[in-house]
């Protein structure tokens, strides 16, 4: 179901968190917070059951008042916003508990006008997907989200947008401490050779106008590998079997949507050739011999680089040179 509620009590109970928070360790009285947001009692206590409901533990007491004991471990709305420090992506935010697919939730919300930036997260998808109609694991315990993006872009660009997810995906992992992650063209990033997250990117467009995009990521964040089925074992793992730790999801959450916000402000600002140029500096497949599945064929060859519009060009064994906008590649040693 669906976390939305009425705006004028979301942000009381922003506020309520935050004076909470300021104050860890001890109890706030209600006659304070209801002097600091300026509501009754009343209107306090209907908001910390609120609260209470979505996972908050908030310790009441009659003579001292209120103290968080403790956060949910969700990615809700409430704990997105206190920490994002991107301008734009995820201050509007739609959380879902279970869903069939976030990019279709933030289809339908940008064919009702949704602002860009504006973000559909879920704690598990159902139906999740991933590029040529694959389905795509997303159990508890990982970041599955879609973004509304609408760039001023002719629809031939749009490639290079997930080339800039990837760079903010590939960012966010060395800066928790991943060194060995590595892009692979078109949409994954992968550690230790396996699948650690994924991009899908798909837009409503005429041949000569771009409406808006929907960028959906999935990170397999706190998933441990036996609860992978056994087919994906050998080709998928997470940031709690490469780190040998669970990370916070709402910190990495935020921190890949301000990457995110960097890097397409930079792309619409300076063009592809700063995005292909962070691409390339982080560890990829290019140089490397390759396989390619693709609408023409089965070939080999080896990754020569990329072109202004993120098409990926690979000399094959017979000497030719060819531009591929979609396919799967896989690499050798990686």
């Amino acid at each position: 179901m669906v976390n939305i509620t009425e705006p004028h009590a979301t942000n009381i109970r922003e506020q309520m968190l935050d004076l909470l928070r300021a104050s860890p360790n001890s109890y706030i009285s209600g006659q304070e917070i209801s002097k600091h947001l300026g509501v009754s009692r009343t209107a306090i206590w209907k908001n910390v059951n609120a609260l209470r409901s979505q996972g908050y533990v908030i310790e009441s007491h009659p003579r001292l008042g209120h103290k968080l004991k403790d956060i949910p471990d969700l990615l809700l709305p409430l704990e997105v916003r206190a920490r994002l420090k991107s301008k734009v992506f995820g201050r509007n935010v739609y959380h879902f508990a279970s869903t069939g697919s976030t990019q279709e939730h933030a289809f339908e919300l940008a064919r009702k006008g949704a602002s860009e930036g504006a973000l559909v997260v879920a704690e598990e998808q159902t139906g999740g997907r991933g590029r040529r109609g694959r389905s795509y694991y997303s159990p508890r315990g990982g970041i599955w989200f879609s973004i509304v993006l609408r760039p001023p872009l002719p629809p031939r660009a749009a490639p290079v947008i997930n080339l800039a997810a990837g760079v903010a995906l590939a960012d966010v992992m060395r800066e928790l401490g991943l060194s060995s992650a590595l892009l692979r063209w078109p949409n994954d990033v992968l550690a230790g050779g396996k699948k650690l997250s994924g991009i899908l990117a798909e837009m409503s467009a005429e041949p000569d106008e771009l409406h808006f995009v929907i960028l959906g990521m999935g990170i397999n964040a706190n998933i441990e590998m036996d609860s992978f089925p056994e087919d994906l074992r050998s080709v998928a793992t997470s940031l709690w079997t490469e780190l040998g730790r669970r990370v916070d999801r709402v910190e990495v959450l935020c921190r890949v949507l301000e990457k995110l916000e960097k890097y397409y402000s930079r792309l619409l600002e300076e063009g592809s050739s700063s995005i292909l140029a962070a691409w390339k500096s982080f560890p990829n497949m290019l140089g490397k011999p390759v396989r390619v599945s693709a609408t023409e064929g089965v070939f080999e060859g080896v990754a020569m680089g990329l072109d202004e519009e993120g098409a990926l060009l690979v000399k094959d064994n017979a000497g030719k040179e060819r531009r591929l906008f979609a396919g799967d590649v896989s690499a050798r040693g990686i």
